[in-house]
């Protein structure tokens, strides 16, 4: 039997209905590895990471799905602790993690209500594949982070990827939604500049909140964190961005951040 429809307000806080209706679809999580198994989108990730984190220590992945970060990480030797809103995600990364007896935990929680875990508990955090976007407001997302900084170690590091407003300026269809973004920002209280709403595999209404360089510099900042690195990502996200200095705040498919506590 199917969970009854949640009206808005029974909704977790910051979790659009796109978000929730994504997160308990069976077939997504299903499909995911096979639906990306071709992309190299998740290879540079890893690439990042693997420079960054050095020393075996735990991971908490905020927003892991099927375990697309943790298990590379945990074949290293780290430890690993997912955390999705998806239980059909997470059950995949449990048998992911039984067939190869990896230390991987799991916790099906909502990143904004994240106080069940503890206080500098965490030696790296990571928030990939632009989930901080799915989380709908500024101040919702503001909990994110706050929580990212809260539970790393003194100097642990935290890894964002969040995706590119300004983007959009370069195909017609980006200038075309930048049009009518603009006019629904000055016309909806509620929607604010960067939120966009898209169908995606079925579902209706996805959200995600696209961000310009300088919003994701001051909520890194006004977490508490250290910019240790900013890489801007190339069109394909399959290496950085080609002369970067060159308009690269438009230019740049949208960053990874590597962040210090």
């Amino acid at each position: 039997m199917s969970e009854p429809r949640r009206a808005e307000w029974q909704l977790p806080r910051g979790v659009p209905r796109g978000a929730w209706e994504y997160a308990r679809a069976e077939h997504i999580a299903a499909e995911y590895d096979e639906y990306f198994g071709v992309s190299p989108l998740f290879e540079f990730d890893e690439q990042v990471l693997a420079r960054h984190f050095v020393q075996p220590g735990l991971v908490i992945d905020l927003g892991c799905g099927t375990g697309r970060s943790l298990v590379p990480l945990a074949r290293r030797g780290f430890r690993g602790l997912g955390v999705d809103l998806s239980l059909p995600m997470l059950r995949v990364l449990g048998q992911k993690a039984a067939l190869e007896q990896l230390p991987i935990w799991r916790l099906c929680g909502n990143l904004v209500e994240l106080d069940c875990l503890s206080d500098a508990c965490a030696d790296y955090a990571v928030c990939l594949f632009s989930t901080l976007g799915m989380i709908r407001g500024r101040d919702n997302r503001g909990r994110v982070l706050l929580h990212a900084h809260r539970i790393l170690k003194p100097g642990g590091l935290f890894v964002l990827h969040v995706h590119n407003f300004w983007y959009n300026l370069f195909c017609w269809a980006g200038r075309a939604w930048l049009i009518r973004h603009f006019w629904e920002c000055l016309t909806h209280r509620d929607v604010h500049r960067g939120d966009k709403f898209f169908d995606y595999r079925g579902i209706p209404k996805m959200y995600l909140h696209t961000f310009t360089e300088r919003e994701l510099r001051r909520v890194v900042r006004q977490a508490g964190f250290r910019l240790h690195e900013l890489i801007r990502l190339d069109v394909d996200r399959q290496r950085q961005l080609r002369f970067p200095r060159c308009l690269g705040p438009l230019r740049a498919n949208g960053w990874i951040a590597v962040c210090r506590r």
